[in-house]
């Protein structure tokens, strides 16, 4: 990998840190408890609960997404960056930039 695809690829890899970030804040907001005391009635109510749940898979996704994030940027200056963990093989530069966080080739990752 060429130090150009490295510094791209670090770029990538933190501007998607940053947009999980801001996610992951704004998702904390819809996941905050729902007060009984709301006069919002019993349907919307309902519907509120159904989607604080939605949005709390959704925030625990993100805070997944963002810790191998963090793990990319902190490897992605070493040398075995960008091979996959399983076969060692070399994983497309195209992969890393779609997926930043990848850290499997194509073939391991759909098995």
């Amino acid at each position: 990998m060429t130090e150009l695809e490295r510094s791209e690829i670090k770029e990538r890899i933190e501007k998607a840190l940053l947009e999980t970030s801001k996610n992951i804040e704004q998702l904390k907001e819809l996941t905050k408890p729902i007060s009984p005391e709301n006069a919002i009635g019993r349907v919307s109510r309902m519907d509120a609960i159904n989607n604080k749940s939605v949005n709390e898979a959704a925030l625990r996704s993100s805070q997944k997404k963002h810790g191998l994030l963090q793990e990319a940027i902190n490897r992605v200056n070493h040398e075995d960056f960008g091979l996959c963990i399983l076969c060692k093989n070399s994983i497309p530069h195209q992969r890393i930039l779609l997926v930043p966080q990848a850290n499997r080739c194509v073939n391991c990752a759909s098995r």
